[in-house]
Parts: structure tokens; C-alpha cells; sequence
């Protein structure tokens, strides 16, 4: 892995040269991991234009980062950022960008007051933006935290039945897919029936599932550091026409995303594809968040599918495409599954989440 991690930071250099800076400070966490391989909660990379990269971590971390990290030059310290802004002055270094969109404006101060001598210039979401297409390794870890969630809400469902209530369904998923070998869930996971399905990221409460419910789950497992996100929506007991409606709809939606979601597209145009079919029955203003998100290292990342977005997809890019309606009062429907952009077509081994979309009736 480490030769991955050399191109990915050769790749983030020439992004540095460009932005006609000496080096750049990362200390977004996701990032610092992309190119570095070490997962810390306190880590930061200081990658000059050319040259070897300074890694900065404390105790905790030492003995993974010399693990993991063997061609990184490593400063073991508490407080990492005053300290690599005293080797930016040091090693003479002029100009250094750095992750304005990460760094609060304290962090800032501090790292100008010690950097003396040094321009700090943002740096923009360089690093996001090498993030956005993976490489074979992250796809295939992708994949795996896919097939853990499959595995696992297919599990569940026999657990699904009146009485139980939305915390114990979601505690139920959480243990199922470590048990199946994830590292832990993606993320908090979501279960929402009945009224409660009307608001997209409801949290898990005590309410009992009784019959005549929908039953939202938004859930993923996280592999590798990989974070999985689908949902699947059921009918506990047989459900009613408007709810048959919806959820075809929704389906029907999601088919539309997921086919339009082809390289070069833009985002704002795969966004519609969905939408359209939902504003034209009706629903326009039932369905408010946007069509999708990239997926890797974070839960939510780029690129994000959106009506007031703008972009392009491009081959080998993750993305969820996750359409929903949600009627205050009554329930609602959402179906999510991760799609890898240009790899097999929405029918073809692109689609890592395959759980059955159709309406389950438990």
C-alpha cells in the first residue's frame, strides 16, 4: 500500500506546484489518510511541491504511523500544528496552502503567529477533489462494506414484526454487520416507521412497528475505512394504496437516477432525472434533500448530485443515487443503493448494493 500512498501524494504535488505553493498543510483527517494510509484522530501531513512529506502525530499513533508510513519523514508531538508550522519557517518554505474549508479561524491564527516569515494561502479542496475517483484498492474495499450491509439488513428483515420498536431494529442491524466484519457502522444508523418515515433522517426512537407501518432503514457499514450508505424501505403487514403509490414512484425514480448517472454527466441533469418523476405526480415538494453523494473515506463526499449543484460524473466515481418522498403525518418511502459511475451500468456489476428493491411486505 505504500506505493499507492506515494503516487496519491505525487499526484497531490503536482496540485501544490500548480497552486504556486512550496507545500501544502493537510490536516483534514480523511485526507491526511488518503495519502498517508494512517488512520489518526490527530494527524497532520506537511507535503512540500517536491520532496519527501513531514508527518506530524502524537504517541498514541507512533507506532502505526512508523508501521505504515515508512517513507514519511515522522514528528512524534501533542501539538502537531504549531509544531509543523515552526518546520514550515525552519525548512524555509515561502508560501504554504493550506485546508481553509477544515481549519477554524483559532487553528489559523495560532499556525500564522508560528509560521513566521510564511504566506499561508488556501488551498481549496484539492485533495477532495483526487478523492473523487478510486483506485482499484478502494473499490474493492467499497465493495465489501457493501456487500456486509446486504448481508445484513437481508438478515434482519426476519427480526422486522409488531412490537419491536426503531432502536432495537437499528441496534439489531449495528451488531449484525460487525458480526459480519465490518469495523462498525458508516454512520448513525436510521430507522424510521410509520409517521416517523416523513422525516429523512429521523433518530431511532422507542416507538413499537404495528402493522400498516413503512419501515425506513438507512444504514451501511464501514470497511477499510470505506462507508457503505443504502436504504431499503418495507411494509410490515399489507400495505395501503397510497403507500403502493409511493414507494412505485420513489422505485421508479430511482431507476431514472441511476440510468442517467453515466460518465460526463452533469449532476444537476441526473438530479432531475429522479426528480421530474416525482414533481410531475405531485410530489415536488415531498421530496427535498438532493438525489445523491460520492461515498469513500467519508460517508458524504464528493460529488455531491443535487438540483443546485454543478459538476460532471466521471468514471470510477461512487455515488449514491437516493430519491425519497416523505408525507408529514402519514410515512414515507426512500431507496438508496451506491452505484460505481461508468462500471458495468446500473444493471451491471457498477450496482454494489443488490438487495432487492422491490416492496417487501414482512
Amino acid at each position: 500500500m505504500a506505493e499507492i500512498h506515494a503516487a496519491r501524494r505525487g499526484r497531490a504535488q503536482e496540485k501544490i506546484a500548480g497552486a504556486g505553493a512550496d507545500a501544502a498543510l493537510i490536516t483534514s483527517g480523511p485526507n491526511v489518510r488518503y495519502l498517508t494510509g494512517l488512520a489518526s484522530s490527530n494527524a497532520a501531513l506537511l507535503l512540500p511541491a517536491s520532496g519527501a512529506g513531514i508527518l506530524a502525530t502524537d504517541s498514541r499513533y507512533a507506532l502505526a504511523a512508523r508501521r505504515d508510513c515508512p517513507d514519511l519523514e515522522l514528528i512524534v508531538e501533542r501539538f502537531i500544528e504549531p509544531r509543523l508550522a515552526e518546520e514550515m519557517t525552519s525548512r524555509g518554505l515561502h508560501t504554504v496552502a493550506f485546508e481553509a474549508h477544515e481549519m477554524t479561524v483559532e487553528r489559523h491564527a495560532e499556525l500564522t503567529a508560528k509560521a513566521d516569515g510564511v504566506k499561508a494561502v488556501p488551498f481549496g479542496r484539492k485533495i477532495e477533489e483526487l478523492r473523487t475517483v478510486k483506485d482499484p484498492s478502494e473499490l474493492e474495499l467499497l465493495a465489501t462494506a457493501c456487500r456486509i450491509s446486504c448481508q445484513a439488513i437481508a438478515d434482519v428483515f426476519a427480526l422486522i414484526r409488531p412490537g419491536l420498536t426503531e432502536r432495537q431494529l437499528a441496534a439489531a442491524l449495528d451488531r449484525r454487520m460487525t458480526e459480519l466484519g465490518a469495523e462498525g457502522p458508516a454512520f448513525q444508523t436510521i430507522v424510521a416507521s410509520g409517521p416517523n418515515g416523513a422525516i429523512p433522517h429521523h433518530v431511532p426512537a422507542d416507538r413499537p412497528m404495528r402493522r400498516g407501518d413503512l419501515i425506513t432503514m438507512d444504514f451501511g457499514a464501514r470497511y477499510g475505512g470505506y462507508h457503505a450508505d443504502m436504504t431499503r424501505t418495507v411494509a410490515l403487514g399489507e400495505p395501503a394504496g397510497w403507500q403502493r403509490e409511493i414507494y412505485e414512484l420513489v422505485a421508479a425514480a430511482q431507476r431514472s437516477g441511476l440510468d442517467a448517472a453515466r460518465p460526463d454527466a452533469d449532476v444537476g441533469d441526473v438530479d432531475a432525472a429522479a426528480r421530474d418523476l416525482i414533481r410531475d405526480a405531485g410530489h415536488g415538494d415531498h421530496f427535498g434533500h438532493g438525489l445523491g453523494h460520492g461515498v469513500g473515506l467519508e460517508v458524504h463526499e464528493a460529488p455531491m448530485i443535487g438540483y443546485s449543484r454543478t459538476g460532471k460524473l466521471a468514471s470510477r466515481v461512487p455515488v449514491t443515487v437516493e430519491p425519497g418522498v416523505y408525507l408529514p403525518g402519514r410515512g414515507g418511502v426512500r431507496i438508496e443503493d451506491v452505484l460505481v459511475v461508468g462500471v458495468g451500468g446500473s444493471g451491471g456489476t457498477g450496482l454494489l448494493t443488490t438487495t432487492t428493491r422491490e416492496l417487501l411486505v414482512l
